[in-house]
C-alpha cells in the first residue's frame, strides 16, 4: 500500500498543476469539492477503491488548498434499485460528481440520465457505460482479464479436464464480459468441458455455496475460474473444505487479501487482478477535472497484473 501511494502521489503532482494552468483559458476553481463513490455492494474490493478516492481527495487538497469530501456510499446487497436510490437521492443534494460501478446498464440508465440532465459530472469505473451514453469510464480490459486467467487454466490443467466458471452478477457489465470470454477461452481446446456455471452475486458466502454443490455434483472437476472478485475467495474455500486442494486448480480474480492468501498457501495457482486503488484515485481525478471544466479522456485504461506465488513475495 506504501508502494502504490508514493506512485499515486507521484502522478499527482502533475495533473491538477496541469488543470491550474489552464485555470485562463476557462476552467473554474472552488474552495471545496463533494464527489459520490457508489459501488456495486458493500465489498471489501469496493474498500480499495474508497482508498484509492480518499488518496486522489488528499493529493488534490495537496496540489490545489481545496476540501475535498468523498462519499462513499454502497448498497447493501448487488440489488440495482438500491444502488438507484442512492444516486437519486444524491441528485437532490448537489454533488460535484458522482462516479459509479453499474449492477445493470439498463436499471441504471434512468438515474445517470437525471444527474446529466442537472449537469453533475459521472464517471463510470469498472464498468463500461450504458449504450449510447457519453460518460468518462475507467477499468481494466475485462476480457482479456478473464482471458489471462483462463488460458492459464488450459495450461496448468495441459488443456484437458472439466472446469467450471463463476459468473458473479450476471447482469453487472464487467462480470459478463469475463464470463463471455472465459467461455471462448474453453471453447478454443476440444479438451476442455466447461460443466457447470455459478451466479454468486459478489458474494463471498454464495460463492463458497455454489462450488461446494458444483464440485459435490461433478466428481471429476479439475478447474475454476471467476468473473468477480468474492468469488475466487470462496470458490477457495469450498476446494479447502472439501479436502481438494492439489486436485482442484483455481485461478482467481482480483487481488484482495485473502485472494493472495490463497496463492501463497497453494490453494489457488494464480489471479488475473484489475487494480482498484486506481480506479477510485482516477474517478475523482476526472470527476474533479469536470467539475474544474477542464476536458477529460473518454475512456482511462488502468491496467490487469498476473498475480503468482513468485511474484508475490512474503
Amino acid at each position: 500500500m506504501k508502494k502504490l501511494a508514493a506512485m499515486l502521489a507521484g502522478v499527482a503532482l502533475a495533473m491538477p498543476i496541469a488543470a491550474a494552468a489552464q485555470d485562463a483559458a476557462g476552467t473554474t476553481k472552488k474552495d471545496s469539492y463533494r464527489f459520490l463513490i457508489v459501488p456495486k455492494v458493500v465489498h471489501p474490493w469496493f474498500d480499495k477503491v474508497n482508498d484509492g478516492a480518499q488518496m486522489a481527495a488528499a493529493a488534490l487538497k495537496a496540489q490545489t488548498g481545496a476540501d475535498v469530501e468523498i462519499v462513499y456510499s454502497a448498497p447493501q446487497t448487488a440489488d440495482v434499485v438500491q444502488q438507484v436510490q442512492i444516486v437519486e437521492s444524491a441528485i437532490s443534494t448537489r454533488p460535484d460528481g458522482i462516479a459509479i460501478d453499474l449492477l445493470d446498464p439498463a436499471g441504471n440508465r434512468g438515474s445517470l440520465e437525471a444527474a446529466q440532465g442537472q449537469e453533475i459530472p459521472l464517471v463510470i469505473f469498472d464498468s463500461v457505460p450504458p449504450e449510447g451514453m457519453q460518460i468518462p469510464y475507467i477499468g481494466s480490459d475485462f476480457c482479456e482479464q478473464a482471458k489471462i486467467a483462463a488460458r492459464r487454466l488450459v495450461e496448468v490443467l495441459g488443456g484437458e479436464g472439466e472446469v467450471a466458471i463463476m459468473m458473479g452478477v450476471p447482469t453487472a457489465p464487467n462480470h459478463s464480459i469475463r464470463a463471455e470470454c472465459h467461455r471462448e477461452v474453453f471453447a478454443e481446446h476440444p479438451g476442455i468441458k466447461v460443466v457447470a456455471e455459478g451466479i454468486d452475486n459478489d458474494s463471498i458466502e454464495t460463492a463458497q455455496q455454489q462450488a461446494a454443490a458444483i464440485m459435490q455434483a461433478n466428481p471429476n472437476l479439475k478447474g475454476w475460474v471467476a468473473s468477480d472478485a468474492a468469488g475466487p475467495i470462496g470458490i477457495g474455500q469450498a476446494i479447502v473444505e472439501a479436502g481438494k486442494q492439489g486436485q482442484v486448480t483455481l485461478v482467481g480474480l482480483d487481488n484482495l487479501p485473502e485472494m493472495l492468501d490463497m496463492i501463497r498457501s497453494g490453494v489457488a495457482d494464480s489471479s488475473s487482478a484489475s487494480q482498484p486503488e486506481l480506479q477510485g484515485y482516477w474517478s475523482v481525478m476526472l470527476l474533479w477535472a469536470q467539475a474544474t471544466g477542464a476536458p477529460v479522456p473518454g475512456y482511462l485504461d488502468t491496467g490487469n497484473a498476473f498475480l503468482t506465488k513468485d511474484n508475490l513475495g512474503n
